[in-house]
Protein backbone atom coordinates (compact mmCIF):
# COMPACT_ATOMS: atom_id res chain seq x y z
CA UNK A 1 0.00 0.00 0.00
CA UNK A 2 1.09 3.63 -0.65
CA UNK A 3 1.81 5.63 1.85
CA UNK A 4 -0.34 8.42 3.13
CA UNK A 5 -0.53 11.74 1.69
CA UNK A 6 1.17 14.07 3.45
CA UNK A 7 -1.38 16.86 3.52
CA UNK A 8 -4.55 15.44 4.11
CA UNK A 9 -7.10 16.67 1.85
CA UNK A 10 -9.83 18.85 2.81
CA UNK A 11 -12.84 16.79 1.00
CA UNK A 12 -12.94 13.89 -1.13
CA UNK A 13 -16.12 12.71 -2.83
CA UNK A 14 -16.30 9.30 -4.04
CA UNK A 15 -18.53 8.88 -6.99
CA UNK A 16 -18.91 10.87 -9.75
CA UNK A 17 -22.44 10.68 -11.29
CA UNK A 18 -24.63 13.73 -11.26
CA UNK A 19 -24.95 14.04 -7.27
CA UNK A 20 -21.06 13.68 -6.61
CA UNK A 21 -19.97 16.19 -9.49
CA UNK A 22 -22.87 18.63 -7.99
CA UNK A 23 -21.40 18.26 -4.55
CA UNK A 24 -17.92 18.74 -5.65
CA UNK A 25 -18.95 21.81 -7.90
CA UNK A 26 -20.61 23.31 -4.40
CA UNK A 27 -17.87 22.49 -2.03
CA UNK A 28 -15.87 24.41 -4.45
CA UNK A 29 -17.61 27.59 -4.83
CA UNK A 30 -17.49 27.80 -1.16
CA UNK A 31 -13.77 27.59 -1.33
CA UNK A 32 -12.79 23.75 -0.32
CA UNK A 33 -10.66 21.97 -2.74
CA UNK A 34 -12.96 18.75 -3.22
CA UNK A 35 -11.18 15.75 -4.98
CA UNK A 36 -13.25 13.22 -6.60
CA UNK A 37 -12.90 9.80 -7.09
CA UNK A 38 -15.17 7.92 -9.88
CA UNK A 39 -14.42 3.86 -10.36
CA UNK A 40 -15.14 3.86 -14.46
CA UNK A 41 -13.63 5.89 -17.29
CA UNK A 42 -16.99 7.46 -17.94
CA UNK A 43 -18.84 10.09 -15.45
CA UNK A 44 -22.14 11.22 -15.05
CA UNK A 45 -24.08 7.94 -13.67
CA UNK A 46 -27.51 7.19 -15.44
CA UNK A 47 -27.39 10.22 -17.27
CA UNK A 48 -26.05 8.93 -20.65
CA UNK A 49 -26.41 10.71 -24.07
CA UNK A 50 -25.35 8.40 -27.27
CA UNK A 51 -24.74 9.39 -30.56
CA UNK A 52 -25.56 6.41 -33.30
CA UNK A 53 -25.56 7.04 -36.55
CA UNK A 54 -27.18 9.69 -36.71
CA UNK A 55 -29.39 10.21 -33.89
CA UNK A 56 -28.88 11.17 -30.50
CA UNK A 57 -30.39 8.27 -27.69
CA UNK A 58 -30.98 9.27 -24.34
CA UNK A 59 -30.55 5.77 -22.29
CA UNK A 60 -31.26 7.21 -18.95
CA UNK A 61 -33.27 10.80 -17.51
CA UNK A 62 -35.06 11.74 -21.13
CA UNK A 63 -34.84 15.02 -19.94
CA UNK A 64 -35.29 17.38 -16.47
CA UNK A 65 -37.38 20.66 -15.05
CA UNK A 66 -35.69 23.46 -14.72
CA UNK A 67 -35.40 24.19 -11.05
CA UNK A 68 -34.34 27.11 -9.60
CA UNK A 69 -31.24 25.16 -7.94
CA UNK A 70 -30.41 23.29 -11.68
CA UNK A 71 -31.09 26.84 -13.72
CA UNK A 72 -28.32 28.46 -11.14
CA UNK A 73 -26.18 25.40 -12.09
CA UNK A 74 -26.60 25.56 -15.75
CA UNK A 75 -25.37 29.19 -15.45
CA UNK A 76 -22.61 28.91 -13.46
CA UNK A 77 -21.19 26.24 -15.90
CA UNK A 78 -21.78 28.65 -18.90
CA UNK A 79 -24.37 26.31 -20.44
CA UNK A 80 -27.56 28.59 -20.43
CA UNK A 81 -27.27 29.79 -24.02
CA UNK A 82 -27.10 25.84 -24.92
CA UNK A 83 -30.49 24.95 -22.98
CA UNK A 84 -33.15 24.14 -24.67
CA UNK A 85 -36.93 24.40 -23.60
CA UNK A 86 -39.36 21.49 -24.84
CA UNK A 87 -42.77 23.13 -26.09
CA UNK A 88 -45.13 24.01 -22.91
CA UNK A 89 -48.08 22.68 -24.45
CA UNK A 90 -46.71 19.32 -25.50
CA UNK A 91 -49.58 16.83 -25.17
CA UNK A 92 -49.24 14.09 -23.12
CA UNK A 93 -51.24 10.93 -24.21
CA UNK A 94 -52.90 7.57 -22.01
CA UNK A 95 -52.98 3.99 -24.03
CA UNK A 96 -56.50 3.24 -23.05
CA UNK A 97 -58.73 0.55 -24.71
CA UNK A 98 -55.45 0.26 -27.65
CA UNK A 99 -55.71 3.64 -29.06
CA UNK A 100 -53.94 6.99 -27.43
CA UNK A 101 -56.29 9.79 -25.70
CA UNK A 102 -54.89 12.68 -24.83
CA UNK A 103 -54.17 13.51 -20.73
CA UNK A 104 -55.87 16.03 -19.03
CA UNK A 105 -54.56 18.87 -17.68
CA UNK A 106 -57.18 21.61 -17.76
CA UNK A 107 -60.40 21.39 -16.72
CA UNK A 108 -62.04 21.27 -19.84
CA UNK A 109 -60.23 18.49 -20.82
CA UNK A 110 -61.01 16.50 -17.16
CA UNK A 111 -64.86 17.18 -17.89
CA UNK A 112 -64.71 15.96 -21.17
CA UNK A 113 -62.02 12.79 -21.10
CA UNK A 114 -62.93 9.38 -21.79
CA UNK A 115 -60.65 7.93 -19.56
CA UNK A 116 -63.30 8.24 -16.25
CA UNK A 117 -66.36 8.40 -15.57
CA UNK A 118 -68.50 11.42 -14.09
CA UNK A 119 -68.02 10.32 -10.57
CA UNK A 120 -64.48 10.79 -10.55
CA UNK A 121 -64.63 14.15 -12.35
CA UNK A 122 -67.04 15.40 -9.92
CA UNK A 123 -64.56 14.41 -7.05
CA UNK A 124 -61.59 16.02 -8.90
CA UNK A 125 -63.56 19.35 -9.30
CA UNK A 126 -65.04 19.90 -6.38
CA UNK A 127 -61.48 18.28 -4.71
CA UNK A 128 -61.33 22.36 -3.72
CA UNK A 129 -64.51 22.31 -1.80
CA UNK A 130 -63.82 19.33 0.51
CA UNK A 131 -61.46 19.00 3.43
CA UNK A 132 -60.12 15.94 4.29
CA UNK A 133 -56.89 14.77 6.29
CA UNK A 134 -54.40 11.86 6.22
CA UNK A 135 -54.58 9.25 7.83
CA UNK A 136 -52.73 8.37 10.47
CA UNK A 137 -50.82 4.98 8.90
CA UNK A 138 -48.45 6.32 5.94
CA UNK A 139 -50.36 5.74 2.90
CA UNK A 140 -49.64 4.32 -0.45
CA UNK A 141 -50.00 6.15 -3.42
CA UNK A 142 -52.56 4.07 -4.56
CA UNK A 143 -54.70 4.15 -1.43
CA UNK A 144 -54.18 8.17 -1.60
CA UNK A 145 -55.32 8.58 -4.81
CA UNK A 146 -58.53 5.69 -4.08
CA UNK A 147 -59.55 7.66 -1.41
CA UNK A 148 -59.38 11.20 -2.44
CA UNK A 149 -60.76 10.56 -6.52
CA UNK A 150 -61.33 7.03 -6.95
CA UNK A 151 -59.82 3.80 -8.45
CA UNK A 152 -60.54 5.21 -11.77
CA UNK A 153 -58.29 7.55 -11.50
CA UNK A 154 -55.52 5.43 -10.45
CA UNK A 155 -55.54 2.54 -12.95
CA UNK A 156 -55.69 5.57 -16.26
CA UNK A 157 -54.28 8.51 -14.93
CA UNK A 158 -51.80 8.05 -11.50
CA UNK A 159 -50.81 4.95 -11.89
CA UNK A 160 -48.92 5.63 -15.33
CA UNK A 161 -47.70 8.60 -14.17
CA UNK A 162 -46.22 6.79 -11.26
CA UNK A 163 -44.93 4.23 -13.38
CA UNK A 164 -43.12 6.96 -15.51
CA UNK A 165 -41.60 8.62 -12.23
CA UNK A 166 -40.52 6.00 -10.36
CA UNK A 167 -41.05 2.67 -12.60
CA UNK A 168 -42.43 1.64 -9.35
CA UNK A 169 -45.71 0.10 -8.30
CA UNK A 170 -48.46 2.47 -6.59
CA UNK A 171 -50.05 0.00 -4.07
CA UNK A 172 -45.99 -0.34 -2.47
CA UNK A 173 -44.97 3.75 -3.27
CA UNK A 174 -45.09 5.95 0.22
CA UNK A 175 -47.54 8.94 -0.52
CA UNK A 176 -45.63 11.06 1.87
CA UNK A 177 -42.18 9.90 0.74
CA UNK A 178 -42.59 9.82 -2.81
CA UNK A 179 -44.76 12.97 -3.07
CA UNK A 180 -43.92 15.36 0.01
CA UNK A 181 -45.36 18.29 -0.89
CA UNK A 182 -49.06 16.97 -1.97
CA UNK A 183 -48.97 15.30 0.85
CA UNK A 184 -48.06 18.52 3.23
CA UNK A 185 -50.82 20.32 1.36
CA UNK A 186 -53.52 17.98 2.36
CA UNK A 187 -52.36 17.94 5.66
CA UNK A 188 -52.47 21.87 6.19
CA UNK A 189 -55.11 22.88 3.86
CA UNK A 190 -56.89 19.90 3.63
CA UNK A 191 -57.46 20.01 -0.01
CA UNK A 192 -54.51 19.70 -2.80
CA UNK A 193 -55.83 21.98 -4.88
CA UNK A 194 -56.46 24.43 -2.11
CA UNK A 195 -52.89 24.30 -1.11
CA UNK A 196 -51.52 24.49 -4.50
CA UNK A 197 -53.72 27.93 -4.93
CA UNK A 198 -52.34 28.83 -1.46
CA UNK A 199 -47.92 28.03 -3.14
CA UNK A 200 -48.84 30.95 -5.40
CA UNK A 201 -47.20 34.23 -5.38
CA UNK A 202 -49.10 36.74 -3.55
CA UNK A 203 -50.02 39.60 -5.71
CA UNK A 204 -47.36 42.13 -5.88
CA UNK A 205 -44.88 39.43 -5.92
CA UNK A 206 -42.04 38.70 -8.07
CA UNK A 207 -43.23 36.47 -11.00
CA UNK A 208 -41.80 32.85 -10.69
CA UNK A 209 -41.10 31.06 -13.94
CA UNK A 210 -42.99 28.30 -14.27
CA UNK A 211 -40.35 24.82 -14.40
CA UNK A 212 -40.43 23.76 -17.88
CA UNK A 213 -39.29 20.26 -19.63
CA UNK A 214 -34.95 21.13 -20.68
CA UNK A 215 -32.20 19.76 -22.11
CA UNK A 216 -29.43 20.84 -24.18
CA UNK A 217 -28.65 20.96 -27.73
CA UNK A 218 -25.89 18.04 -27.30
CA UNK A 219 -28.21 15.68 -24.65
CA UNK A 220 -28.44 15.76 -21.12
CA UNK A 221 -24.91 14.38 -20.67
CA UNK A 222 -23.76 18.03 -21.25
CA UNK A 223 -24.59 18.63 -17.77
CA UNK A 224 -22.00 16.52 -16.21
CA UNK A 225 -19.63 16.55 -18.10
CA UNK A 226 -19.34 20.56 -18.18
CA UNK A 227 -18.94 19.71 -14.56
CA UNK A 228 -16.79 17.23 -15.24
CA UNK A 229 -14.44 20.20 -17.23
CA UNK A 230 -14.95 22.45 -14.28
CA UNK A 231 -13.38 20.20 -11.82
CA UNK A 232 -10.19 19.64 -13.51
CA UNK A 233 -7.49 17.82 -12.19
CA UNK A 234 -9.43 17.10 -9.19
CA UNK A 235 -11.48 14.47 -10.86
CA UNK A 236 -9.92 11.12 -11.33
CA UNK A 237 -11.12 8.19 -13.28
CA UNK A 238 -10.74 4.73 -12.96
CA UNK A 239 -9.97 5.42 -9.26
CA UNK A 240 -11.80 2.49 -7.56
CA UNK A 241 -12.44 3.42 -3.32
CA UNK A 242 -12.18 0.22 -1.73
CA UNK A 243 -12.54 1.16 1.61
CA UNK A 244 -13.08 3.83 3.89
CA UNK A 245 -11.40 3.80 7.54
CA UNK A 246 -10.93 6.10 10.45
CA UNK A 247 -7.43 7.51 10.73
CA UNK A 248 -5.20 10.56 11.95
CA UNK A 249 -3.23 12.75 10.59
CA UNK A 250 -0.69 15.50 12.44
CA UNK A 251 -2.70 14.37 15.66
CA UNK A 252 -6.22 14.85 14.10
CA UNK A 253 -8.91 12.85 13.11
CA UNK A 254 -9.33 11.80 9.26
CA UNK A 255 -10.58 9.41 6.92
CA UNK A 256 -8.13 6.91 5.34
CA UNK A 257 -9.32 6.28 1.85
CA UNK A 258 -8.22 3.05 -0.08
CA UNK A 259 -7.59 3.40 -3.76
CA UNK A 260 -6.98 1.14 -6.58
CA UNK A 261 -6.04 2.72 -9.38
CA UNK A 262 -5.46 -0.44 -12.27
CA UNK A 263 -3.76 -2.50 -9.99
CA UNK A 264 -1.91 0.11 -8.15
CA UNK A 265 -3.14 0.96 -4.22
CA UNK A 266 -2.70 4.00 -2.70
CA UNK A 267 -3.62 5.47 0.52
CA UNK A 268 -5.28 9.13 0.49
CA UNK A 269 -6.39 10.96 3.58
CA UNK A 270 -9.64 13.84 3.92
CA UNK A 271 -11.14 15.61 6.45
CA UNK A 272 -14.39 15.11 5.06
CA UNK A 273 -15.34 12.29 2.62
CA UNK A 274 -18.84 12.43 0.65
CA UNK A 275 -20.22 9.11 -0.14
CA UNK A 276 -21.80 9.73 -3.48
CA UNK A 277 -22.17 6.25 -5.25
CA UNK A 278 -25.26 4.04 -5.44
CA UNK A 279 -25.99 1.93 -2.12
CA UNK A 280 -24.76 -1.12 -3.16
CA UNK A 281 -21.13 -0.15 -3.40
CA UNK A 282 -21.57 2.84 -0.65
CA UNK A 283 -22.03 -0.27 1.81
CA UNK A 284 -19.06 -2.30 1.06
CA UNK A 285 -17.21 0.83 0.77
CA UNK A 286 -17.97 2.15 4.35
CA UNK A 287 -17.88 -1.27 6.16
CA UNK A 288 -14.35 -0.28 7.79
CA UNK A 289 -16.61 2.79 9.43
CA UNK A 290 -19.47 -0.01 10.38
CA UNK A 291 -21.00 -2.92 9.03
CA UNK A 292 -24.21 -1.48 9.48
CA UNK A 293 -23.77 0.32 6.71
CA UNK A 294 -24.43 -2.37 4.43
CA UNK A 295 -27.55 -3.54 6.44
CA UNK A 296 -29.16 -0.23 5.68
CA UNK A 297 -28.32 0.42 2.57
CA UNK A 298 -29.89 -2.92 1.15
CA UNK A 299 -33.12 -2.33 2.64
CA UNK A 300 -33.34 0.13 -0.08
CA UNK A 301 -35.36 -1.28 -2.99
CA UNK A 302 -34.56 -0.20 -6.91
CA UNK A 303 -36.72 -0.80 -9.58
CA UNK A 304 -34.77 -2.03 -13.07
CA UNK A 305 -35.82 -0.37 -16.02
CA UNK A 306 -34.97 -1.36 -19.85
CA UNK A 307 -34.51 1.07 -22.16
CA UNK A 308 -35.26 1.00 -25.96
CA UNK A 309 -34.37 3.60 -28.01
CA UNK A 310 -35.06 3.72 -31.41
CA UNK A 311 -34.81 5.46 -34.63
CA UNK A 312 -37.34 5.37 -38.07
CA UNK A 313 -38.07 7.13 -41.07
CA UNK A 314 -41.42 9.49 -40.39
CA UNK A 315 -43.68 7.67 -42.85
CA UNK A 316 -43.01 3.97 -40.93
CA UNK A 317 -45.24 5.72 -38.85
CA UNK A 318 -48.80 6.09 -39.09
CA UNK A 319 -49.53 8.28 -36.03
CA UNK A 320 -48.04 12.11 -36.24
CA UNK A 321 -46.36 11.04 -32.84
CA UNK A 322 -46.31 15.47 -31.91
CA UNK A 323 -46.23 15.71 -28.10
CA UNK A 324 -43.98 14.36 -25.23
CA UNK A 325 -45.17 10.89 -25.57
CA UNK A 326 -47.66 8.30 -23.82
CA UNK A 327 -47.91 6.30 -20.86
CA UNK A 328 -49.59 2.74 -20.55
CA UNK A 329 -52.19 1.47 -17.22
CA UNK A 330 -51.32 -1.57 -16.24
CA UNK A 331 -55.20 -2.81 -17.07
CA UNK A 332 -53.80 -2.42 -20.92
CA UNK A 333 -51.78 -6.04 -20.09
CA UNK A 334 -48.59 -5.28 -22.42
CA UNK A 335 -45.07 -4.91 -21.07
CA UNK A 336 -44.77 -1.34 -21.82
CA UNK A 337 -44.43 1.05 -19.67
CA UNK A 338 -44.33 4.26 -21.60
CA UNK A 339 -42.92 5.52 -24.55
CA UNK A 340 -41.13 9.73 -25.11
CA UNK A 341 -40.75 11.18 -28.50
CA UNK A 342 -37.34 13.06 -27.86
CA UNK A 343 -37.50 14.17 -31.53
CA UNK A 344 -40.29 16.03 -31.18
CA UNK A 345 -39.42 17.70 -27.95
CA UNK A 346 -36.00 18.95 -29.00
CA UNK A 347 -34.32 19.99 -32.25
CA UNK A 348 -31.40 18.18 -33.52
CA UNK A 349 -32.01 14.51 -31.94
CA UNK A 350 -32.49 12.92 -35.07
CA UNK A 351 -32.05 13.57 -38.93
CA UNK A 352 -34.27 14.92 -41.14
CA UNK A 353 -37.38 12.56 -41.95
CA UNK A 354 -36.69 10.40 -39.42
CA UNK A 355 -38.37 10.41 -35.55
CA UNK A 356 -37.50 9.23 -32.16
CA UNK A 357 -39.27 6.94 -30.03
CA UNK A 358 -37.47 5.99 -26.93
CA UNK A 359 -38.96 3.39 -24.74
CA UNK A 360 -39.49 1.86 -21.05
CA UNK A 361 -40.14 -1.64 -19.60
CA UNK A 362 -39.88 -3.30 -16.54
CA UNK A 363 -40.07 -1.70 -13.85
CA UNK A 364 -41.43 -2.93 -10.38
CA UNK A 365 -44.02 -4.18 -11.18
CA UNK A 366 -42.53 -6.50 -13.91
CA UNK A 367 -38.91 -7.00 -12.54
CA UNK A 368 -38.33 -10.38 -14.84
CA UNK A 369 -38.26 -8.60 -18.31
CA UNK A 370 -34.45 -7.68 -17.42
CA UNK A 371 -33.51 -11.42 -17.48
CA UNK A 372 -34.43 -11.59 -20.81
CA UNK A 373 -31.65 -10.74 -23.60
CA UNK A 374 -31.42 -7.71 -24.73
CA UNK A 375 -32.52 -8.49 -28.73
CA UNK A 376 -35.56 -10.20 -27.10
CA UNK A 377 -36.41 -6.84 -24.91
CA UNK A 378 -35.58 -5.01 -27.99
CA UNK A 379 -38.34 -6.96 -30.21
CA UNK A 380 -40.99 -7.31 -27.54
CA UNK A 381 -40.57 -3.83 -26.49
CA UNK A 382 -40.53 -2.60 -30.19
CA UNK A 383 -43.46 -4.83 -31.54
CA UNK A 384 -45.86 -3.19 -28.58
CA UNK A 385 -44.79 0.55 -29.79
CA UNK A 386 -45.35 -0.71 -33.47
CA UNK A 387 -48.94 -1.65 -32.44
CA UNK A 388 -49.63 1.41 -30.41
CA UNK A 389 -48.21 3.72 -33.33
CA UNK A 390 -48.59 2.10 -36.19
CA UNK A 391 -44.91 1.67 -37.35
CA UNK A 392 -43.80 -0.68 -40.03
CA UNK A 393 -40.66 -2.27 -40.89
CA UNK A 394 -37.77 -2.46 -38.82
CA UNK A 395 -36.03 0.90 -37.01
CA UNK A 396 -33.38 2.38 -39.04
CA UNK A 397 -30.92 2.18 -36.06
CA UNK A 398 -31.62 1.08 -32.14
CA UNK A 399 -30.14 1.14 -28.83
CA UNK A 400 -30.78 -1.02 -25.82
CA UNK A 401 -29.96 -0.54 -22.24
CA UNK A 402 -30.83 -2.48 -19.23
CA UNK A 403 -30.72 -0.76 -15.88
CA UNK A 404 -30.90 -3.59 -12.95
CA UNK A 405 -31.12 -0.76 -10.54
CA UNK A 406 -32.51 2.10 -12.00
CA UNK A 407 -34.47 3.99 -9.69
CA UNK A 408 -35.01 3.44 -6.37
CA UNK A 409 -38.36 3.07 -4.50
CA UNK A 410 -39.41 5.20 -2.11
CA UNK A 411 -41.77 2.96 -1.00
CA UNK A 412 -43.94 2.71 2.50
CA UNK A 413 -41.85 2.57 5.34
CA UNK A 414 -38.88 4.65 3.25
CA UNK A 415 -38.41 7.16 6.28
CA UNK A 416 -37.63 4.81 8.99
CA UNK A 417 -35.92 3.17 6.03
CA UNK A 418 -33.17 5.60 6.06
CA UNK A 419 -33.20 6.83 9.72
CA UNK A 420 -30.83 4.30 10.48
CA UNK A 421 -28.24 6.18 7.70
CA UNK A 422 -28.32 9.49 9.88
CA UNK A 423 -27.95 8.11 13.01
CA UNK A 424 -24.79 6.13 11.62
CA UNK A 425 -23.40 9.37 10.22
CA UNK A 426 -24.25 10.77 13.46
CA UNK A 427 -21.41 8.68 15.09
CA UNK A 428 -19.20 9.30 12.21
CA UNK A 429 -18.25 13.17 12.40
CA UNK A 430 -17.20 14.06 8.52
CA UNK A 431 -18.99 11.56 7.01
CA UNK A 432 -21.93 12.71 4.16
CA UNK A 433 -24.23 11.42 1.66
CA UNK A 434 -25.60 12.39 -1.49
CA UNK A 435 -27.70 10.49 -3.55
CA UNK A 436 -31.10 9.59 -5.36
CA UNK A 437 -32.38 7.29 -2.66
CA UNK A 438 -32.24 10.20 0.15
CA UNK A 439 -34.76 13.31 -1.22
CA UNK A 440 -35.88 12.21 -4.75
CA UNK A 441 -34.76 10.57 -8.28
CA UNK A 442 -34.99 13.65 -10.34
CA UNK A 443 -32.15 15.86 -11.50
CA UNK A 444 -33.64 18.81 -10.08
CA UNK A 445 -33.34 16.97 -6.30
CA UNK A 446 -30.17 15.56 -6.86
CA UNK A 447 -28.84 18.76 -7.39
CA UNK A 448 -30.73 20.05 -4.47
CA UNK A 449 -29.48 17.54 -1.51
CA UNK A 450 -25.88 17.78 -3.00
CA UNK A 451 -25.67 21.49 -2.48
CA UNK A 452 -27.29 20.41 0.94
CA UNK A 453 -24.59 17.92 1.43
CA UNK A 454 -21.78 20.25 0.74
CA UNK A 455 -23.14 23.15 2.89
CA UNK A 456 -22.86 20.51 5.63
CA UNK A 457 -19.37 19.74 4.71
CA UNK A 458 -18.25 23.46 4.66
CA UNK A 459 -19.58 23.67 8.18
CA UNK A 460 -17.81 20.72 9.79
CA UNK A 461 -14.72 21.75 8.15
CA UNK A 462 -14.95 25.46 9.03
CA UNK A 463 -15.84 23.55 12.98
CA UNK A 464 -12.65 21.93 12.86
CA UNK A 465 -10.70 24.37 11.49
CA UNK A 466 -9.86 23.23 7.54
CA UNK A 467 -12.60 25.44 5.83
CA UNK A 468 -11.50 26.68 2.77
CA UNK A 469 -8.03 24.95 2.85
CA UNK A 470 -7.23 24.35 -0.57
CA UNK A 471 -4.73 21.68 -1.38
CA UNK A 472 -3.19 20.23 -4.23
CA UNK A 473 -5.01 16.57 -5.74
CA UNK A 474 -3.05 13.84 -5.37
CA UNK A 475 -1.32 13.10 -8.70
Amino acid sequence: MASSAPNPLPAVVIGAGISGLACAHRLRQLGISATVLESSARIGGSIWTVEQDGFRFELGPQSFLSTPALLALIEQLGLTSELLRAPRRAPRYILAGGRLVPAPFSPWGLMTTPLFGARTKWRLVTEVFRRTHPPEQEESVAAFIRRKFGADLLDRIAGPFVSGIYAGDPERLSWPAAFPVLHERERKYGSVVRGALAARPKKGAPKRERPALCSFGDGVEALPRALGQSLGDSLHREARVVSVRRGKADGRSCFEIAVDRGGHPELLQAGAVVIATPTAPAGEILRGISEEFAAAFVRIEYAPVAVVAAGYRREQVAHPAQGFGFLVPRTEGITLLGTVWNSYLFPGRAPQGTIICTSFAGGAMNPGLLDKSEPQIAEIVGGEVARVLGITGAPVTQCVQCIPRALPQYNLGHAKIIAPLAALLSAAPGLFLAGNYLTGPSIGACIEQANQTADAVSAYLGKIGVAGAKRSSPA
